[in-house]
């Protein structure tokens, strides 16, 4: 059976890359990004590979809140139904705090929280009235615990993000709901957001990293970290390992 799948940042990074996988698939793709010109190359090349399915693309910021409503409600409208929605969107531009960059902080919150629960507001108001589908959310290893420095506010986000998603995943199992909700934790994976990271432990290409991403998306479960090894290990080692412990390894 062939799904439409909606996918926010999709020019670039993991959401270019799992939109490859995804059309691979067989699956028709509502796509949307603040550079359409990266999206349209990016709908061309699909369609030359995957001549029989649907691909459309949308301008999106995804801080443009009422922005998000829009687009999804006409991506829901074109395609007639929304099997997945993928909350993918997301930067990375978060500084020590204390150090005169409030305004990168305040940023990465606005983008990688506010808006990613605006784009789930979007999506959970189509999978309501359809009574079905999949909302994907992605969050970050990182979000297991506190982290330092450039991280600390980038964390923090994705670990609101998860939480939005837990209890979200809470209230539908309560209602007995047909809606699933999924929460990705990635690792290092090697894409535009993280070029400059050195060092990073266990990185993985940008291919590989999708690759893992849409397997761990088609499996339906609730979390997944990605890929799983080694980064099911170390997420539930960070979880529990002391503050002190933490401070030595960052």
């Amino acid at each position: 059976m062939t799904r439409t799948i909606l996918i926010t940042g999709a020019s670039s990074g993991l959401g270019e890359g799992m939109a490859r996988e995804f059309a691979a698939r067989g699956n028709n793709l509502a796509l949307c990004a603040r550079r359409t010109e990266r999206l349209d190359e990016l709908r061309d090349e699909l369609l030359g590979k995957h001549p029989g399915l649907t691909i459309s693309v949308r301008a999106l910021d995804v801080n443009n809140h009422d922005q998000v409503f829009e687009v999804f409600r006409e991506f829901a409208t074109e395609f007639g139904t929304l099997d997945r929605i993928v909350v993918n969107a997301g930067i990375g531009k978060g500084q020590p705090l204390g150090t005169g960059n409030f305004a990168a902080n305040r940023q990465t919150a606005e983008t990688n929280f506010v808006s990613a629960l605006a784009q789930m507001e979007a999506a959970m108001e189509i999978f309501r009235a359809q009574n079905r589908g999949h909302l994907v959310v992605v969050s970050s290893v990182s979000a297991v615990r506190g982290m330092p420095k450039n991280v600390t506010t980038y964390a923090a986000t994705k670990a609101g993000l998860a939480s939005l998603a837990e209890g979200l995943r809470v209230e539908l199992v309560k209602t007995r709901s047909p809606i699933r909700v999924s929460t990705l934790y990635p690792g290092y994976i090697r894409t535009a957001i993280n070029e400059k990271v050195r060092n990073a432990p266990f990185i993985v290409d940008a291919a590989t990293g999708c690759k893992a991403m849409v397997r761990a998306i088609e499996s339906g479960k609730a979390e997944c970290y990605v890929p799983s090894w080694p980064w099911r290990p170390i997420g539930f080692l960070m979880r529990r390992l002391p503050v002190a412990a933490l401070a030595r390894l960052f």
